[in-house]
């Protein structure tokens, strides 16, 4: 036998031809492919017995596929030769080979034999009743349990060692490999990318499942960076029986770059195309990337005016120099309320109702307009935000109104801002002026503290994201900062602070989401804050910091963390916390349910030389559902030796 062929092809049709040689025993033995109505089909009954003995999957395998398996059940009076059994052991070695050769197994051993007979319970028609043969219409007979002998075979399989890939190569043709030759540095990036990242490296055991996923992936990469009419010129895998090894060797066609071209819009009736061509970043010529208009269509479905949008090359040959972009938007309705009830572990049940406008007035602006009552929580947020601009931007102006209580303290506040902000596929960039005022009543042991203060401020807020997921990340980071510089107004009360001055504000929060290996996913947490000013300015409470709760420290109430002052809890100028998580699915069978081991640190202080951190640390359940992952966790605060529950959705950056 000649140690090399080539099983690409031989391998898959001998196995294809092999399962496919019996649709059914009554094909196989001559019998009629369906009854004629009226006539009942009698149930399945074993006419031989096989025992496999083969290493667990491979035994799994051969029962499933292998005829000699399969057609061991056979209707109940269908009658099976000698003959017929002969043939389908004859044939069962090849068919083997056949299957194993999918896995890797290329010099198997197999033998067939009859070791006897087996002695099997089932079922023989018993005596039809007199009332059953007068009935109009014919019944099954009733049965009764018998004892019967069938054959008893054997098939005994040795799969020998697994093949192993030896090599692999691959190189392009076509335009690809001419833009390589002649220095293209695009070309031979995408080259080197198809080549490192090959799922089928050497050394790795070879599956026929494994390699045909491994050439879909590399010819999907080929045709989502500039070449959509990429197809393989030639594949083979060659094997070495005598080394238990496998060659590879690949060659793809790359067909023409494509490069883009105009943009063909579809679906618009209330807005202008310039809502659409705003959010479109790259020139007509840029060379084709499927990652961009991905990039594009996530931008067109966050716009808040479409309910669906659809982004697809138009990959026709006679376009590759200026491809068409399609493009599909559904918008959505003009206006929209949405009403809800919820509950936070933070804040306590709430009713609340949101109100959107797109098109308010005429205006090319979207209105949206949210209130929220609850037991500590009572809010107003109304936002204009203006269509998308050039340069992805947009202009803003909000308003939020709010009543907090907690921990002994009562918060009004309340907030105007303009400004502007721009979103791109990792950063979102806003900028904006504002002015706050904050009125803080505090419980303390000499009574009532009362502190009220305003602020005119100018702020940046800047967050970057390299996530595998924004909703559901498990591999990746975020960085979140806010810079404000501002002036800050306080009037005399009993607190005794009342003088003005300038101030700056600085916040940091980075989260580094990693796999941890065998299904274990890792999580961790820093944030840090600090307000720049004399001590003596009065600086409005909406602009410090406090520690506790679902995103800081879990084990503490919400806003109970932070410097006291004659037995009142009050903001602080300085904030530190973090946090470290880990977690994984509880079972293969519910992937999408994980449970979680967590610590958490941190706290306020009126300065770093006060801070103390506290400690919480407990375990929860997360649900990661479609709009993003539900937590419940139980945590122990250790500083006031307590257990506390956390409900929260989503993700906080």
């Amino acid at each position: 036998m000649n140690a090399w062929r080539t099983t690409l092809a031989a391998g898959c049709a001998t196995a294809l031809l092999g399962l496919g040689g019996c649709a059914s025993v009554s094909a196989l033995f001559g019998k009629p492919e369906a009854e004629p109505a009226g006539v009942v089909v009698t149930p399945t009954e074993p006419v031989y017995r096989l025992e496999i003995e083969a290493p667990g999957k491979l035994r799994g395998l051969l029962a499933t596929y292998l005829d000699l398996s399969r057609y061991q059940n056979a209707p109940a009076g269908d009658e099976i030769t000698r003959a017929e059994i002969d043939r389908l052991m004859s044939a069962a070695p090849a068919q083997v080979r056949s299957l194993l050769e999918t896995e890797g197994y290329f010099a198997p051993e197999v033998q067939v034999s009859r070791v006897g007979s087996a002695t099997l319970n089932g079922t023989e028609p018993a005596p039809a009743s007199p009332a059953a043969a007068q009935a109009s219409a014919p019944a099954p007979a009733p049965t009764h349990p018998h004892r019967h002998q069938v054959p008893r075979l054997r098939l005994q399989v040795q799969p020998g060692p697994r093949a192993v890939v030896d090599r692999f190569e691959f190189q392009a043709t076509g335009p690809l490999q001419e833009a390589a030759e002649t220095g293209d540095l695009a070309a031979r990036v995408l080259i080197a990318q198809v080549r490192n990242e090959w799922q089928l490296p050497p050394e790795w055991a070879f599956r026929q499942s494994d390699w045909s996923s491994a050439k879909n992936t590399a010819l999907a990469k080929l045709r989502a960076d500039g070449y959509p009419a990429a197809t393989w010129g030639a594949t083979s895998a060659r094997v070495d029986e005598a080394s238990h090894s496998v060659a590879l060797e690949l060659s793809a066609d790359s067909g023409a770059l494509y490069r883009l071209g105009s943009l063909d819009i579809e679906g618009l009736k209330r807005y202008d195309a310039s809502t659409v061509n705003n959010l479109w970043t790259l020139q007509s010529g840029t060379p084709y990337r499927e990652a961009d208009l991905l990039d594009f269509q996530d931008r067109l479905q966050k716009a808040g005016l479409f309910e669906g949008a659809s982004v697809v090359l138009d990959a026709a040959p006679d376009t590759a120099q200026a491809a068409p972009v399609e493009v599909r938007v559904r918008e959505l309705t003009l206006q929209q309320a949405t009403f809800g009830v919820g509950v936070s572990a933070n804040t306590g049940p709430r009713l609340t109702a949101e109100h959107i406008h797109r098109q308010p007035f005429g205006w090319q602006w979207i209105a949206k307009n949210t209130l929220e009552l609850g037991s500590k929580l009572k809010s107003w947020s109304g936002e204009l935000t203006s269509y998308p601009l050039e340069g992805l931007h947009r202009n803003l102006i909000a308003a939020h109104v709010e009543r907090l209580e907690a921990v002994k303290e009562v918060r009004d506040s309340a907030s105007l801002r303009m400004g502007r902000s721009q979103d791109t596929p990792r950063i979102e960039r806003l900028t904006f002026a504002e002015i706050t005022h904050s009125k803080l009543d505090t419980a303390s042991d000499r009574g009532t503290i009362t502190s009220n203060s305003d602020a005119l401020s100018g702020s940046y807020h800047w967050i970057y994201r390299d996530l595998d997921s924004v909703l559901l990340p498990t591999d990746g980071q975020t960085l979140s900062t806010q810079t404000a510089v501002g002036y800050a107004l306080s009037r005399k009360d009993t607190s005794g602070t009342d003088h003005n001055g300038p101030f700056a504000r600085l916040y940091g929060r980075y989260t580094l989401y990693r796999p941890l290996g065998a299904a274990w996913y890792g999580t961790a947490r820093v944030e840090a804050g600090q307000v720049i000013t004399r001590r003596s300015v009065g600086i409005p409470d909406t602009l410090l910091f406090r520690a506790g709760g679902d995103d800081s420290v879990r084990g503490y109430a919400y806003r109970s963390l932070g410097p006291e002052s004659d037995g009142a809890l009050l903001s602080g100028r300085v904030l530190l916390t973090g946090s470290a998580e880990v977690a994984r699915p509880i079972s293969a069978q519910h992937p999408s349910v994980w449970w979680a081991a967590f610590v958490d640190a941190g706290n306020a202080a009126d300065s770093w030389q006060h801070l103390r951190p506290v400690l919480g640390y407990g375990l929860g359940l997360r649900w990661r559902s479609p709009v993003g992952p539900l937590r419940v966790d139980m945590a122990y605060g250790d500083d006031v030796q307590a257990w506390r529950m956390h409900l929260s959705v989503g993700i906080a950056f």
